[in-house]
């Protein structure tokens, strides 16, 4: 093996020269949003950014990912970097002059940057190449959101011969050039609910004569909450929120069913499971102490982003080692929004980093627009630290041999 390569002013200084690149994918991605899993022009727009790097470059089948492997020739680790590539189906209130120009859809997830930042580290590295031993396969993923990209890349794949796996995911509304880690589960698990209370329609003046199920359905809103603070250890959270309460069609109407729908969230596999089973329990049983019935529905989503403990407290120090210390925290909790990088942290151990990218002229960056707001902007400077940070770790993972100790 090469000596040890290490992340230091070389990585910095590239990724500062490889900035204008970046923004200009960037913004070209950013006005044309493209979503779920065909991504033709932002698949177009990264194949001709990277082309000219001497990676082995693979397209989806049925999806419009990209695996790019830069391999040194000489034996080694292998190491997977990933940025994910699609938007979101929302409206921009930005006012960029790079806004969306495509009517309901918006990058409000910094995908765009995500996709920017890993070219870039891609660009790095291959300038790099000579120094290193082994593997890094750049994971250019589309659907991420809602859509699974990543188990559909892993079916066609994607990990095989993956020693270990890194993500990124900017943090709009955190202070600029800051990384926040956390060992073991770091993002929640996203499932939905659909919930149809049954009864007997008939005559709103006459409601004994009927089974009203709105009564049903609205109890059941205050039931599932009592359910989760009642049920679910305070210290192992979950989060069940109805969002969806329909029903009826007239004013003097009783109707014979109600739905109700919305969302759960958990940070361990034990109490998602838990959450499954007892929003049955109650909707049923709430259902049938007023002669109704309820068929409930789970659409099982995203599992839980578990951070192997040992890799995220060792890219939190390669952040220290390239950008000096105080870029770093320990996040206190899991953030409750959910991630199907999960599934590669399944397969393989890894970790995802969150990057602040406030812009600096921000006094309050915590009262930022966050993610998924139709307001959120990022400091598109923060694009040359993500990218140092991508290849700082591939490097430090070949150098080591992929020997986290060393």
């Amino acid at each position: 093996m090469l000596g040890e390569v290490t992340a230091g002013d070389a990585v910095l200084d590239a990724a500062q020269d490889v900035l204008p690149t970046m923004v200009d994918l960037r913004r070209k991605l950013h006005r044309q949003p493209e979503l779920g899993l065909d991504l033709p022009y932002t698949q177009s727009q990264v194949l001709q950014t990277i082309d000219d790097l001497g990676l082995t470059v693979n397209v989806g089948k049925g999806l419009s990912s990209v695996i790019a492997d830069l391999d040194t020739g000489r034996p080694g680790p292998t190491i997977l970097l990933r940025g994910d590539m699609d938007a979101l189906p929302m409206p921009e209130d930005t006012g960029l002059e790079f806004s969306s120009e495509v009517d309901n859809r918006m990058h409000a997830c910094g995908h765009d940057a995500h996709t920017a930042m890993l070219a870039g580290a891609a660009t790095i590295l291959a300038g790099m190449r000579d120094s290193l031993s082994g593997t890094v396969r750049f994971m250019f993923q589309p659907g991420e959101e809602g859509a699974g990209g990543a188990k559909i890349m892993i079916e066609q794949d994607l990990l095989d011969g993956v020693d270990a796996a890194f993500a990124l995911h900017v943090a709009p509304n955190a202070p600029d050039g800051i990384f926040g880690w956390k060992p073991g589960p770091a993002l929640a698990s996203a499932d939905e609910f659909d919930i149809v209370v049954k009864g007997r329609g008939g005559h709103a003046s006459t409601p004994h004569w009927a089974g009203d199920p709105t009564p049903v359905a609205a109890e059941l809103v205050l039931a599932l909450q009592t359910m989760v603070t009642r049920t679910v250890d305070a210290f192992d959270p979950a989060i069940v929120t109805v969002t969806m309460l329909q029903g009826g069609t007239v004013h003097n109407v009783i109707p014979e069913h109600v739905n109700l729908g919305g969302t759960i969230r958990a940070v361990s596999e034990r109490t998602r499971h838990l959450v499954w089973d007892n929003i049955r329990r109650v909707a049923e049983g709430v259902a049938a102490a007023h002669g109704c019935t309820a068929e409930v529905t789970i659409h099982e989503g995203y599992p839980v982003t578990i951070n192997d403990p040992a890799f995220a407290a060792w890219a939190a120090s390669v952040a220290d080692e390239t950008f000096g210390l105080g870029h770093t925290y320990e996040m206190g909790s899991p953030i409750m929004g959910a991630e199907d990088f999960s599934y590669v942290l399944q397969k393989v151990p890894g970790a995802m980093l969150f990057l602040g990218v406030c812009p600096p002229d921000n006094p309050n960056p915590f009262e930022a627009p966050s993610c998924h707001s139709n307001r959120m902007v990022l400091h598109e400077g923060s694009m040359a630290t993500g990218a140092a940070m991508h290849a700082a770790v591939a490097i430090k993972y070949l150098s080591s041999g992929g020997d986290l100790s060393a």
